[in-house]
């Protein structure tokens, strides 16, 4: 893993790996858990990756497979009831480059990156155990699609981690969610600096620390508000409007939580 690029090479890929591709000059990335065969299972707006209300929609574009003349026999279209899907890698690909997102990677190296949505302090499962869960999330479903809350990029950090983030009020794992919004966050907290000072490198230093400790603390490896739950009992729970809180997580030397429920 190099410190400014994770571009890796299909030879090198085994299933379970956490992939993505750049979109849109780099404004956005789509990522799918690949799962062997040259199959990648990812999820989608039923096919469609924008559909905001915002003027997001005027920058992302669709994560589902390319579209062309000819259906691809090896790609899946999205469900009426939900968008997991399974592609080809040219179609997941869609003409960009492959890079893989890295797991448990050090808080130096974290920080160092300068976007978010590329690694996580987060420990990954076992191979078997990802391909497992994009597999039966392929047959049942994920969640509703969010681009803040609940987008591709949650998607395969869940099939990676079995994490899910329980308050329904906050941005969900994904690291480029929280690049979105911290830029912004950061230029208007380092704003009140003009009232003391006119010094721009000052000001710009004082907006990059706070984008990368927004991005530190929304980490799901660093995050409070996140448990762990197996897929079977995840896909049932939502379909009846329940979440079911069976497995906490424990890890950055946080305590054991006890079982809950918690309405969804």
């Amino acid at each position: 893993m190099g410190l400014l690029s994770n571009r890796v090479t299909r030879e090198s890929l085994k299933a379970g790996d956490h992939i993505y591709s750049w979109r849109t000059a780099y404004i956005y990335a789509h990522h799918g858990i690949y799962v062997g065969d040259d199959k990648v299972v990812h999820f989608t707006r039923r096919g469609q990756e924008v559909g905001t209300g915002t003027v997001l929609d005027v920058l992302l574009t669709s994560s589902g497979p390319a579209r062309s003349r000819e259906i691809c026999p090896s790609c899946t279209t999205a469900q009426d009831e939900h968008g997991v899907v399974v592609s080809c890698m040219n179609c997941f690909l869609s003409g960009g480059v492959l890079y893989r997102f890295e797991y448990a990677v050090s808080p130096a190296l974290f920080l160092a990156k300068a976007r978010g949505g590329t690694c996580t302090l987060a420990v990954s499962d076992d191979d078997d155990t990802v391909v497992h869960r994009a597999k039966y999330l392929l047959e049942n479903g994920f969640r509703c699609y969010n681009i803040f809350k609940s987008n591709c990029e949650d998607f395969a950090i869940y099939c990676k981690t079995g994490l899910v983030v329980i308050n329904e009020g906050t941005i969900g794992q994904s690291g480029q969610a929280v690049s979105i919004i911290g830029g912004p966050l950061a230029a208007v907290l380092s704003t009140p600096l003009r009232l003391v000072t006119t010094n721009v490198y000052g000001m710009a230093a004082t907006a990059v620390g706070v984008y990368c400790a927004s991005r530190y603390a929304a980490d799901i490896g660093m995050r409070r508000d996140v448990v762990k739950i197996q897929v079977e009992d995840l896909t049932s729970r939502l379909n009846i409007g329940l979440l079911q809180v069976v497995e906490p997580q424990i890890s950055m030397n946080l305590a054991p939580q006890s079982t809950r429920i918690i309405s969804q």
